[in-house]
């Protein structure tokens, strides 16, 4: 009887600490997230993890909440740090100054002191969103485009990327295209720099456009904004 007692006494005791890490847990998410609703939180068996249920989403975090993974990526709460985030951009840095540089189309804006990379499909509409309402607001930059036809997506964009390289001015024959619809008659020519485009963006872990990649040697993928690629310029050293 005494040992059933103490067993109650013992489940009844492990069962308050719970839900006490409960409550301290919750408070320390309403504390760092004041505008978040928390629908329920639960201890799961994995080294301490709580799952937690908050605006239609599921993350996880320890009971002191002092890191939380959402969507694959893990988070400080406090800084709203994304570890992942910069992890991921360590390990996918590219060495600048191998690229190849002639395999791409060279358009200098203004003084063209800042470097920066653009892996471009001519058929990708984001591409070309990027090219008009983004890059136009960029000044005292290089852009090196390479083209990365995608042909299961764009089955023509093979033979428009063949026209634009072969044109006699190339930087003005992409611009032609990807601002305004004009593209360049084709001609003949070496294309083999196309070829080996794609097998440099294959090599490099390219897997759509636009993908820009930076002098310090970071990637951003998609038509980002222009004050975000300004921003990631700013912390870039200018390479020649």
């Amino acid at each position: 009887m005494i040992k059933k007692l103490m067993g109650m006494m013992l489940v009844a005791a492990f069962s308050l600490n719970v839900h006490a890490d409960e409550a301290s847990l919750r408070k320390a998410i309403e504390a760092t997230y004041p505008k978040v609703r928390v629908e329920s939180i639960t201890k799961t068996s994995y080294a301490g993890l709580y799952e937690v249920f908050l605006d239609g989403q599921i993350i996880y975090t320890d009971d002191k909440f002092s890191f939380l993974i959402a969507d694959g990526r893990l988070i400080e709460p406090k800084s709203k740090r994304d570890v992942t985030g910069e992890r991921l951009d360590e390990l996918t840095k590219v060495d600048f100054s191998s690229l190849p540089l002639d395999q791409a189309i060279k358009v200098v804006k203004g003084n063209g002191s800042r470097k920066l990379v653009v892996f471009s499909d001519p058929d990708c509409p984001y591409c070309k969103r990027l090219e008009q309402k983004e890059l136009v607001n960029i000044n005292d930059v290089t852009i090196y485009t390479f083209l990365f036809p995608l042909e299961q997506l764009h089955p023509d964009a093979v033979n428009k990327s063949k026209a634009i390289w072969c044109a006699t001015d190339r930087a003005k024959a992409w611009q032609d295209w990807v601002l305004n619809g004009q593209l360049a008659k084709a001609g003949n020519c070496d294309t083999s720099a196309i070829d080996k485009s794609a097998e440099l963006g294959r090599k490099l872990g390219v897997v759509s456009t636009p993908t820009l990649i930076f002098a310090d040697g970071k990637r951003m993928l998609g038509a980002y904004p222009a004050k975000d690629i300004e921003k990631a310029m700013s912390t870039t050293p200018a390479k020649k």
